[in-house]
C-alpha cells in the first residue's frame, strides 16, 4: 500500500515505476489523494470522473507487463481520492516502455540492477513451480497412507471452513493444487507422490542434522536425504528424531524449579517449517540445522525473496510457494501467515534470549538462535510480568522483553530494533505498557528513554542487576560535576569511561551542553579535540 496526493496524477512516470514496482513484487495499491500519514482525503477534495480512465490510459502507455486498475472512491467524509489496484505479474517481468525496470522493497521503488533483474526472473519461475506437472506422474499412483492423513488433518483442522471440509476427495486435490488434467503436480508429487517420484523432481527437499562440540568437529549426525518423506512427515521426523530438542535448563524458583529447554519447540518447529515452505525448490541443497554448544544454525539453500531483507523480515511476508504455505497452515504446521518471527521473537525474548540473527550467504539463508540463557533474572521477571498482566499481546511481550534485557532503550532505539519505518508504528508495539505502569517513559519524540518500572521491578522482587543505562537526567549531571571536580579537565570520552560507559553517549552529550550553556562548566578546542573544564 502507498499513499499519494492528488498532484501525483501529473507525474505519469513517477506513478508508472511505483506500479512496475509492484507489479514485480506480487501486487499492491495505491490510494491517489490521501496523503501520506493520513486515513482519508480532505473532505473538500473532488476527482474528475474521467481521470480514473485517462490515468489508466497513460499507464497503459508507459509500462509494459503491468495490469493496473483505477477507481474512484468516495470516502466516508465526502472527500474523494482514486483507488488504484496493481496486479502481480506471474511469469513475466514488469518495466517501463523506457526499459527500466523496478521492485517494491518495503515502502521504496528501488531500481533493479542487471544482477537483481536475473534472480527476479528464476524466481518467477519458482514462484510458479508448484501447479506444473514436470514429473507426468497419473493422479492415480499415490503413495500408500499419505493420502487419508492429508484428507484427515484438514477436515480435523479449525482452520478450514465447512465449505472446503464438505468437499470431496478429488476435489480437494485440486482445491489445494495437488492435481491438475489428472496428473500430480509438482507439490502434489512432494506431498502424495512414492520415493521414486519424489526422487524424480531433482530438487525435493532434504534435511541434515548436524551436532559439533566445542573444538568445532562433528560429534553425531542425523538425516533425511531418502526423499521417502513427504514435508509433513519430513517436519515430524527432525522434531522428533533429534534428542537435543528435549533437553533443558532448570532454574530455581522459590521452593521449586523452572524447567528451561534449550531450544523451544514453538521456535524450532517454526525454522524447520520455514525452511521446508519458504525455499526456492527450483534449486539444490539440501536443508542443514547445524547444532553447536551455544546455538543452532538453520542454513536454506537460495536468498531471500527479492523484497524482503534480513531487517524487515519481522513486517514482510512474501510466499514463494503459495500453495505449500497454505497447505502448511490449514494443517496447523506452522504460524499463520507473517506472524512465524513474531512468535520466535515472544518466546526468545521471554526466556531471556536475544532475537533470531538472519543473514544471506552467497547463496543460501542463515538463522541463528542462540541456545544459554543470557540472564536467568530477565526470564524470571518477564514471567511474573506475564502473570500479573495475562491481558499483554504479543507485541506488547516482545518491547516488554527487549527492555527487560536492555535495561531501558530510546525510541529511536526500539524503532531501529523493530525495524519500525514512523514514529507511530511503535505505539501498537507499546500498546498499555506505560498506561498499566509495566514501564515508565521520559523525554520526548524519538529521544523518549522507555524503562522497565523500578517500583515494578521491586514489587515482583526482580534479583536483576542495575546499571547507569537510566539515569536521570540531575543524577547524571551531579555525577558529571563530581567528576569535573575531581579532574578539573576531560573529554568527554574520558569522562564517559569514569562515571559508566552504560549511561547513554547521547544523553552525556546532552548534559554537557547544556552546563557549558548555563554557565556551569567552560569548553576549549572543537570536534574531537573538545575538553571540558570546572569552573568551581
Amino acid at each position: 500500500m502507498d499513499y499519494k496526493s492528488l498532484r501525483a496524477l501529473r507525474d505519469t512516470a513517477e506513478l508508472a515505476k511505483d506500479c512496475v514496482a509492484f507489479a514485480n513484487a506480487r501486487g499492491g495499491c495505491l490510494l491517489i489523494g490521501v496523503e501520506d500519514g493520513e486515513e482519508l482525503p480532505p473532505e473538500d477534495q473532488r476527482v474528475d470522473d474521467d481521470a480514473p480512465q485517462s490515468l489508466q490510459l497513460r499507464l497503459a502507455q508507459r509500462t509494459v507487463n503491468v495490469t493496473a486498475i483505477p477507481e474512484k472512491v468516495v470516502a466516508d467524509n465526502g472527500g474523494e481520492y482514486i483507488r488504484l489496484v496493481v496486479a502481480p505479474t506471474a511469469q513475466s517481468v514488469a518495466a517501463t516502455t523506457d526499459g527500466r525496470y523496478f521492485m517494491r522493497v518495503d515502502d521504496q521503488s528501488r531500481p533493479l540492477m542487471p544482477e537483481d533483474l536475473t534472480r527476479l526472473l528464476s524466481e518467477k519461475t519458482a514462484y510458479s513451480w508448484e501447479a506444473l506437472t514436470l514429473a507426468d506422474v497419473p493422479a492415480g499412483r499415490i503413495d500408500g497412507a499419505k493420502p487419508g492423513e492429508l484428507l484427515e488433518g484438514i477436515r480435523a483442522s479449525s482452520r478450514v471452513t465447512s465449505f472446503v471440509k464438505d468437499k470431496t476427495d478429488s476435489e480437494l486435490y485440486e482445491y489445494y493444487q495437488l492435481t491438475r488434467d489428472g496428473r500430480l503436480t509438482n507439490l502434489g508429487v512432494l506431498w502424495l507422490g512414492d520415493q521414486a517420484d519424489r526422487a524424480r523432481l531433482r530438487y525435493a527437499p532434504s534435511v541434515q542434522c548436524i551436532k559439533y562440540d566445542e573444538q568445532g568437529r562433528k560429534a553425531m549426525k542425523w538425516e533425511w536425504t531418502d526423499y521417502s518423506l513427504n514435508p509433513y512427515e519430513l517436519l515430524e521426523a527432525v522434531l522428533q528424531g533429534v534428542p537435543e530438542w528435549r533437553e533443558s535448563y532448570e532454574f530455581p524458583d522459590g521452593l521449586f524449579r523452572t524447567r528451561v529447554p534449550h531450544y523451544d519447540d514453538v521456535v524450532v518447529r517454526e525454522l524447520v517449517a520455514n525452511a521446508l515452505v519458504h525455499r526456492p525448490y527450483t534449486q539444490a541443497g539440501d536443508i542443514f540445522v547445524n547444532l553447536y554448544p551455544d546455538r543452532m544454525e538453520v542454513h536454506n539453500p537460495g536468498l531471500l525473496p527479492l523484497s524482503v531483507t534480513p531487517k524487515n523480515i519481522l513486517h514482510m511476508s512474501v510466499r514463494r510457494n503459495e500453495h505449500l504455505s497454505r497447505l502448511f497452515y490449514d494443517l496447523g504446521l506452522m504460524e499463520r501467515e507473517g506472524s512465524g518471527y513474531d512468535r520466535m521473537y515472544e518466546v526468545l525474548l521471554t526466556s531471556g534470549r536475544p532475537v533470531p540473527k538472519v543473514e544471506e550467504t552467497r547463496d543460501s539463508v542463515r538463522v541463528t538462535v542462540h541456545k544459554r540463557v543470557g540472564d536467568p533474572d530477565v526470564l524470571e521477571f518477564v514471567g511474573k510480568a506475564e502473570q500479573v498482566f495475562s491481558a499483554m499481546s504479543q507485541k506488547e511481550k516482545i518491547v516488554l522483553g527487549l527492555l527487560a534485557q536492555h535495561e531501558s532503550m530510546t525510541a529511536l532505539e526500539l524503532r531501529s530494533r523493530l525495524d519500525l519505518r514512523e514514529p507511530g508504528e511503535l505505539r501498537p508495539w507499546l500498546g498499555r505498557l506505560v498506561e498499566w505502569n509495566l514501564v515508565t517513559a521520559r523525554g520526548k519524540a524519538k529521544g523518549t528513554r522507555y524503562s522497565v518500572n523500578p517500583d515494578l521491578l521491586r514489587s515482583l522482587r526482580y534479583k536483576g542487576g542495575t546499571s547507569l543505562k537510566g539515569i536521570e537526567p540531575p543524577r547524571l549531571r551531579e555525577l558529571i560535576l563530581r567528576d569535573l571536580g575531581i579532574h578539573r579537565e576531560a573529554a568527554i570520552s574520558e569522562i564517559h569511561k569514569r562515571i559508566g560507559e552504560e549511561i547513554p553517549l547521547r544523553d552525556l552529550r546532552r548534559q554537557l551542553k547544556r552546563l557549558v550553556d548555563e554557565g556551569v562548566i567552560g569548553k576549549k578546542g572543537a570536534k574531537r579535540g573538545t575538553r571540558y573544564l570546572w569552573k568551581g
